[in-house]
């Protein structure tokens, strides 16, 4: 059994493996491990740990350099982990990294669960004792010693918050603990107002702890030093809380203010519980993690269900608050405008018993009366629907055993940066949840019925609960309508909202997110209905950008705000998203752009090709037409930057040819036929025919004949990959016929070498090698060194089929000698392979081993995972016939390895082969 982990924060990062301290490495990894330990045993998003490490400007090499840090954790985690071990500590999941360790295991998990019960208890002088212990596992600010850049991000600075709050709420409490504890904590609260002598509310506390234990004198030097600093920088007098604290003080009252005649009612004002909720267990399991705080808020996009849950979760807790909840809807995103703070002061006051007449003038004054009111009192409060943290902030009570609830559809940055705040973020329901959640409100005999058409409207539900909540609500009005009804007018309802709308605005999807669209600025509204019609499951910020027309720095404002609002979201970093409904929500508002459509078709159609040609030179048969100048084409410096962006930007590719807009025929065919030696290159054979059909309908339609011949070439080549070849010979022949007549020799060449190779494939190598003569000629004719250099290559392979392994050698070098000269190094490698397979089977063991290895070296230069392991497989079968058993086995592993990565259908046929078992 390994030994258990434990971990400081609170202070510089360590750790400890049992009794021996372990060394958190650099600081970039020391961040990664803080950042995971601030949240111990919940996943952190990769974009938020690149965030950390990068800020706005992350290297193009940041995923990898993460997850070298994370294996080196790994390791020091738990040091005799295998190789591609599963880590017991370290969890990938999530789009990112949990640590999953017990949070008392860490000093700030500890530091919380003894603020939490502080905060439960109703003892003021135990709720001293017990933050006094918290605030001794602080041993400097989180994190320390790492860069400041670092540092300094709301990550890091958010739990800083923590330590603030809890100096708060023990300044308050500690004259009731007696001199011991009350002494502790005026040394500690002195040292923290030395470091935010700006903070009024931390100030009076100090003020009135001084007084509380005899330093009258230094309390009144006090609150003239503030008064002086606050007119000096910000120009302003003392606020509410620090005059009354001064009043206090000179009248030698006690530190705790007298509390206020008790309220007429004890306040109950939650909103009755939804009697169907059902799911969000992650996310209630989260809540009763972070009720330490004193402020929590939920977020996330209209209609995910922010309010039900916030609900459900008040009423579960609301027997730890006995002096009653309050709750008020700021309609925050209402079109009639958001309520007001001073007015929603006015309400809760009214609510704790404060006659109208009684109720002050100005905010501050509100403010001030009722953190008064709520001092001594366990009071939950719920605030629904908020704008923003500005106004939410004046409602915030002082008391440490009081706790707000905040729900918003924006991110409410200030409240947890500057307050401390604990959040939970709402994404859509589980396929799970949202069967729950139609089971329980149409009944399970009803839904059992008809399970596909539960599952049906799930989808077109998006599985958002208010949508859920519409349809089910139509459903249960008509128990005699059949479910597959429902789904067939969702089904004709596809890419609108038509039918999700509901009796008022509240339940109406377009009026809800029209309230969230209503309030952005100018700009993000603009490119709010510029992403939504993107045809990808997301888009990156550079692709964002050339929508926009603009530079990618001006967007990245915009971005944000529609990130705050949850319009879009982050699915990994620098790329975004958004919800289907909201897409559909934000396709209608968009009218029709050419301009930005069209830049965006040459920007991944030019990016594309770059990418394809780095990889595998040759193979692209045209050059397209020069982009529109602001498409902004991306280059790379290699081919491994080349793949990395070919694969992150694939889903998205793919989609843009499947979008029936006739203006982009010519763009289809030609996107198709650039990705047609990537996608046959990683076993995507079935996509590529898909592909390709598409491609021919389009360049027919476009009567483009150079572009059916390029399409018609590879539908051939994809069919014969699925060993359709009665179809692949039809497509081929048409290939061939198109070429012919636009007296283009290029392509007619390649296409003669794709009928030799299914040729081969079919053991019809005679007539492979007069395709192979065909090509050879046709570019020798046009002075094209590398297509012949290639025939050379694949003529050799022929031979070796045919088992004249000495013709296949000449054949190889005389491939290897012209690739060379062509500089191309894919097409050498190819060579090497070949000719490294034919000394294999003339038994020259050890110069098959130098082939494979030069053909090793070059696929890894130019990031050709599948022929690479191709080889490792030809490698391997040489290392067994020369009787090196371990050496062809770990050739053989390394193969397989590769290609379970990229899904590669030659998997299952090598394992069985060698007899590996799956990893």
């Amino acid at each position: 059994m390994s030994a258990p982990l434990t971990f400081a924060v609170l202070g510089p990062v360590r750790g400890w493996r049992g009794d021996t301290e372990i060394d958190p490495g650099p600081p970039k990894q020391q961040a990664i491990l803080a950042l995971l330990l601030t949240r111990a045993g919940h996943p952190v998003p990769l974009h938020e740990i690149v965030d950390v490490l990068w800020g706005a400007q992350p290297p193009d090499t940041a995923a990898n350099v993460v997850h070298r840090h994370i294996g080196a954790l790994r390791r020091l985690f738990d040091p005799d982990l295998p190789v591609r071990g599963t880590s017991r500590w370290l969890i990938r999941g999530a789009g990112g990294y949990r640590l999953d360790i017990d949070p008392h295991s860490v000093d700030l998990g500890r530091f919380r669960a003894l603020r939490a019960q502080a905060g439960h208890t109703g003892e003021p002088g135990r709720a001293a004792e017990l933050l006094t212990e918290a605030l001794a596992l602080w041993q400097g600010p989180v994190a320390a010693g790492l860069p400041a850049e670092i540092r300094t991000h709301p990550a890091f600075t958010t739990v800083d918050a923590e330590l603030l709050a809890a100096v708060k709420a023990a300044a308050e409490t500690a004259p009731a603990a007696g001199p011991a504890v009350a002494g502790r904590v005026l040394d500690l609260t002195r040292q923290t107002a030395a470091k935010h002598p700006l903070d009024e509310v931390l100030q009076s506390r100090l003020m009135l702890l001084l007084a509380a234990t005899g330093h009258q004198a230094e309390a009144l030097d006090v609150h003239q030093r503030i008064r002086e600093a606050l007119a000096d920088e910000l120009g302003l007098d003392p606020g509410p809380e620090l005059q009354a604290a001064h009043l206090r003080v000179l009248q030698r009252e006690p530190a705790t203010p007298k509390k206020p005649a008790p309220a007429a009612v004890r306040p109950a004002q939650l909103p009755a519980a939804l009697p169907v909720f059902t799911g969000r267990d992650e996310e209630l399991a989260l809540l009763t993690e972070i009720d330490w705080a004193t402020v929590v808020t939920i977020g996330g996009m209209a209609g995910v269900g922010k309010t039900s849950l916030a609900v459900h979760w008040a009423h579960r807790i609301a027997g730890r608050y006995p002096d009653g909840q309050l709750h008020l809807d700021l309609r925050g995103f209402h079109p009639d405008g958001a309520v007001n703070p001073a007015h929603a002061l006015h309400t809760l006051l009214e609510a704790l018993g404060i006659a109208p007449g009684d109720v002050p003038a100005t905010l501050d004054a509100r403010s001030a009366l009722f953190r008064s009111l709520l001092t001594d009192r366990r009071v939950l409060i719920l605030l629904d629907n908020a704008r923003d943290s500005a106004q939410v902030l004046p409602l915030l009570p002082g008391a440490p055993g009081c706790l707000t609830v905040v729900t918003s559809r924006h991110q409410l940055v200030d409240l947890v940066a500057g307050h401390g705040a604990g959040t939970v973020t709402l994404e859509p329901l589980s396929t799970a949840e949202a069967t729950d959640l139609l089971t329980r409100r149409l009944g399970a005999r009803r839904t059992g019925r008809e399970p596909d058409a539960v599952a049906g409207i799930v989808e077109h539900c998006g599985r958002l609960p208010l949508a859920l909540a519409m349809v089910s609500a139509r459903a249960a009005m008509n128990p005699g309508l059949p479910l597959s009804s429902i789904v067939a007018d969702l089904r004709r309802h596809r890419g609108g909202l038509g039918a999700f709308t509901g009796e008022s605005a509240r339940s109406d999807a377009r009026s809800v997110f029209d309230w969230s669209y209503q309030v952005l600025s100018p700009a993000a509204a603009r490119l709010f209905r510029l992403l939504a019609p993107h045809p990808g499951p997301d888009c990156s910020a550079t692709a964002a950008a050339v929508l926009a027309g603009v530079p990618e720095t001006e967007l990245r404002a915009p971005l944000t705000e529609l990130l705050r609002a949850h319009l879009i979201t982050e699915p990994t970093v620098g790329r975004y998203g958004c919800h289907d409904l909201l897409r559909a929500y934000g396709t209608a508002l968009a009218a029709p752009d050419t301009g930005s459509r069209q830049r965006l078709h040459d920007h991944y159609l030019h990016s594309a090709y770059a990418a394809v040609e780095l990889m595998f030179a040759g193979r692209t048969p045209f050059r397209p037409a020069a982009p529109d100048p602001d498409a902004a084409p991306i280059t790379f410096a290699d081919a491994a930057a080349a793949l990395a962006w070919i694969d992150d930007e694939l889903p998205v590719l793919l989609a843009t040819t499947r979008q029936d807009d006739p203006e982009s025929h010519r763009y289809r065919w030609q996107l198709a036929t650039v990705l047609e030696p990537h996608l046959d290159r990683t076993g995507r054979w079935q996509i590529q025919r898909e592909l390709q059909l598409t491609a021919v309908r389009s360049a027919e339609a476009d009567d483009d004949r150079h572009g059916l011949a390029c399409a018609e070439r590879s539908l051939g080549f994809a069919e014969g990959r699925l060993q359709n070849r009665p179809e692949a010979d039809e497509h081929l022949r048409r290939a061939v016929a198109l070429f012919t007549e636009i007296d283009d020799h290029d392509g007619l060449s390649f296409t003669h070498r794709l009928l030799a190779f299914l040729a081969n494939q079919r053991g019809d190598h005679r007539d492979a090698l007069q395709h192979y003569r065909i090509a050879a000629d046709l570019y020798t004719g046009i002075g094209q060194i590398r297509g012949r250099a290639t025939v050379h290559n694949e003529t050799g392979w022929t031979y070796i089929l045919m088992g004249d392994f000495d013709q296949a050698v000449g054949e190889c070098h005389a491939a290897i000698d012209e690739q060379r000269r062509a500089g191309n190094l894919n097409g050498e490698a190819a060579a090497w392979d070949s000719l490294g397979y034919a000394q294999h089977h003339l038994a020259a063991y050890d110069d098959a081993r130098t082939s494979f290895g030069h053909a090793l070296r070059l696929y890894r230069v130019v990031c050709d995972r599948y022929l690479e392991a191709d080889t490792l497989v030809h490698l391997g079968d040489t290392e067994q016939a020369a009787g090196h058993e371990a050496s062809a086995a770990r050739s053989w592993s390394q193969a397989l390895e590769i290609l379970d990565d990229l899904g590669h259908p030659d998997a299952e046929a090598l394992r069985t082969r060698t007899g590996l078992r799956q990893r």
